[in-house]
């Protein structure tokens, strides 16, 4: 197994983890680009099965994958529903 491939498989693992996953989500989200908001929302679905987020968000697989995808666009209600899904919510907080 390559170090690619393993770092991949600790890093979908770690994201089960809620405290986790909230972290990876709101560091990926201060960067400021959205490309990789959506790839660290992808990671965070993966960890929690693509099919199962897709049941619990009341989206099909297939959407699931495209909204979180470098060229999706999801609408604010998809994410919310990705975050649910995966046992997370969508907070702000004063800077």
């Amino acid at each position: 197994m390559g170090k690619s491939v393993a770092y991949r498989d600790g890093l979908i693992e770690s994201l089960k983890n809620p405290e986790e996953a909230a972290a990876y989500i709101n560091a990926a989200f201060e960067e400021g680009d959205e490309k990789l908001l959506l790839v660290a929302l992808r990671d965070v679905a993966e960890a929690h099965g693509m099919s199962a987020v897709a049941r619990k968000a009341r989206v099909n697989r297939e959407n699931l994958y495209r909204m979180l995808s470098k060229k999706g666009n999801p609408r604010l209600q998809n994410i919310e529903a990705v975050l649910e899904a995966c046992g997370l919510k969508l907070a702000v907080h004063p800077a």
